[in-house]
């Protein structure tokens, strides 16, 4: 994912600067180009051989160091990078960058780096709030530094505050929004609907669908780091909401129609992953659900066609995507969706196979348009995210 791409690590002195070897780690089994500058006081937290040992590139401590493969190494690697991640970022360190101050390899670098800028603050409560670090924080910011706000929970010293590092796996959703794709939907407004909705039948039982919400998470995931504003509209799901997404969390088609028609016509893209509940039942008041002789009858009536209402409201420029999901005549079923429903791309999956459709992480779909059809390979539901992506982009 993140071949031909290179991240700046850049550890101060902190206790936390053992997690910044896994994000290392995980940054290049992205194949991910990393290097790690670090402050003498980082050193005394955890030794440089430890990220040598996982990045095969030399830790860069000594501004003076002899042993360089470039004459002006700060400045080698500052043209390098493609973002730079200062974590944890001591409030010494932090201070000196905001002052412009430049007195050894980290902060020369950071100075020296035209890329995205991220730091990560972490350090004792009291410290964090005290006003001089506050007002450096917000000077970075001034200057375009993007800064990840620290975790409440106990600190190094038994404390209970706001000072501690988030995980290295949200530090990595903040390098790959910047860095794994093209932003090519920058300004672009994206709808995206996912899960299973859920028909309360009494306080206990409810009716639904094996939908796992995988293929629409990962269409939102996709569009958030190609630059889109995202807006996921989420039923029941088995993987959580991706970072950086205005998620909205519904339960019944009902609710989920009354989301996506609120904030539909203000969205250039609409893709409708959702798996709706075709019917629910209707209301204990209404005496339509009974128990005879240990049995449940249930009234049902239909739910509000969410794509149907989507398709007749489509504004000038919109686009809308759909899925199907066929036991039988897949292409010819879906052909027909796309048309009674007004869509511009109807999204076929295949669920026959035992690695495709509900609950598992690859899929095999193939992309109908009015003019063409498009089957794509087995992949993963992240990759097939961004196939639909390229191809909403050519209509």
């Amino acid at each position: 994912m993140l071949t031909g791409k290179t991240a700046v690590l850049a550890v101060t002195g902190s206790i936390a600067a053992y997690k910044i070897a896994n994000l290392a780690r995980m940054l290049k089994k992205l194949n991910c180009n990393v290097h790690v500058l670090m402050t003498q006081n980082a050193t005394n937290f955890i030794n440089p051989i430890t990220f040598e040992s996982l990045i095969t590139n030399k830790c860069l401590v000594d501004t003076f160091d002899r042993n360089f493969q470039y004459s002006v190494e700060h400045v080698a690697i500052a043209k390098q990078a493609d973002v730079v991640l200062v974590a944890p970022a001591s409030a010494n360190v932090i201070g000196k960058i905001a002052g412009g101050i430049a007195d050894d390899m980290l902060t020369t670098t950071v100075m020296a780096c035209p890329c995205k800028k991220i730091v990560v603050p972490a350090m004792n409560h009291n410290m964090f709030h005290n006003p001089i670090v506050q007002d450096n924080i917000e000077k970075l910011r001034r200057f375009g530094y993007e800064i990840i706000a620290p975790d409440r929970g106990m600190l190094a010293n038994g404390d209970i505050g706001d000072g501690r590092m988030p995980d290295e796996e949200v530090l990595l959703e903040y390098i790959l929004r910047e860095i794994a794709f093209q932003k090519d939907l920058l300004g672009k407004k994206v709808l995206v609907t996912a899960g299973a909705t859920r028909e309360a039948i009494d306080p206990v039982r409810f009716i639904t669908n094996h939908s796992s919400g995988k293929m629409g998470i990962a269409a939102a995931k996709a569009a958030m780091r190609r630059g889109a504003e995202v807006t996921l509209v989420k039923a029941h799901t088995d993987v959580p909401a991706p970072m950086f997404v205005n998620c909205i969390n519904v339960t019944s088609a009902e609710d989920m129609f009354n989301a996506v028609s609120a904030h539909a016509a203000d969205a250039d893209i609409i893709i409708k992953a959702a798996a709706v509940a075709d019917y629910t039942p209707t209301t204990v008041a209404d005496n339509k659900i009974k128990k005879k002789d240990g049995d449940l009858t249930i009234a049902l009536k239909r739910t509000q066609d969410i794509l149907k209402y989507l398709g007749e409201h489509k504004r000038a420029g919109q686009v809308i995507c759909g899925f199907s999901m066929e036991t039988e005549n897949l292409i010819e079923n879906s052909r027909k969706k796309l048309l009674s429903k007004n869509c511009d791309l109807i999204c076929a999956n295949s669920i026959k196979a035992s690695n495709a459709g509900f609950g598992v992480d690859t899929n095999i779909i193939t992309l109908i348009t009015k003019g063409d059809c498009t089957e794509l390979d087995l992949m993963t539901k992240d990759e097939a995210a961004h196939k639909i992506l390229d191809k909403i982009k050519t209509l």
